[in-house]
């Protein structure tokens, strides 16, 4: 895939200025889109930066009351932990879009007819992340950076594989020559991502394509979909990009 989210509350002034080619504060325009998602019942992660989530669907907008409604399981594992949160987000794709948005005054309910509710304040921004953003990068280190998985399809065998580049939804890995390939479309549930020493994080996959780099490289490129990122994770990887996007600039200034 290749998308979406970057921290919705940045420290820095250039970063939050970053963020608004992407921010959607038009009341009409939040609801044009929550509505869409809900009746294309498009699929949420709702988080919290401690890594409590769990994936819904959105039951109801209701501009009236000014409430957000996901569909849960009344004993959801996670919900307790959501609830107890400070910060939560939720994410979702609509369409070729990721669509990112804070959650606040979070209430669990019951909705009638044995349903469970949780309700939350119809969000006063929304943040909608074109797919393919400008925001991919290709680390400063040809040696750090990598990803760490189980292959899906031979228990026994792990694969640790260089990062090519990455971007706030994807990245891409070198696969080396002789390596058991993966299928696109394959889903792989727990990976690990090193990017520097400040960025480590887990992720869910989906592999998105494969190509071949140039005649002479040894092996091919795997492009990745990321998913299941907690909001602390989403927020490392997102100061990852910027740092590396300002080395980079000052780097070409130093050029002669």
């Amino acid at each position: 895939m290749e998308t979406m989210p970057m921290p919705l509350s940045p420290e820095e002034p250039e970063e939050r200025s970053a963020l608004d080619d992407f921010r959607i504060t038009e009341p009409f325009e939040i609801l044009s889109l929550l509505r869409q998602m809900q009746e294309q019942k498009s699929l949420l992660t709702i988080a919290t930066p401690r890594g409590a989530s769990f994936v819904t669907t959105i039951f109801e907008v209701n501009k009236a009351k000014g409430v957000v409604r996901f569909a849960v399981e009344a004993h959801e594992p996670q919900l307790e932990r959501v609830l107890d949160s400070d910060e939560v987000v939720a994410v979702g794709y609509l369409d070729s879009v990721k669509i990112q948005f804070d959650l606040d005054g979070l209430v669990h309910v019951h909705a009638g007819a044995g349903q469970s509710a949780l309700n939350g304040r119809l969000p006063r921004e929304v943040f909608r992340f074109q797919r393919r953003a400008s925001y991919r990068v290709r680390p400063l280190s040809k040696v750090g950076p990598s990803l760490r998985l189980r292959h899906p399809a031979l228990e026994d065998v792990w694969l640790d594989l260089r990062i090519l580049d990455v971007s706030i939804g994807g990245l891409a890995v070198l696969v080396p020559e002789g390596t058991p390939l993966l299928e696109p479309g394959t889903f792989i549930s727990q990976s690990l991502i090193e990017l520097d020493d400040d960025t480590r994080f887990n992720a869910s996959l989906r592999v998105a394509h494969i190509t071949a780099l140039n005649d002479t490289a040894q092996g091919v490129r795997m492009g990745c979909e990321m998913e299941g990122m907690s909001g602390e994770s989403l927020r490392a990887l997102q100061r990852f990009i910027d740092q590396t996007q300002k080395q980079r600039r000052l780097l070409a200034l130093d050029r002669p």
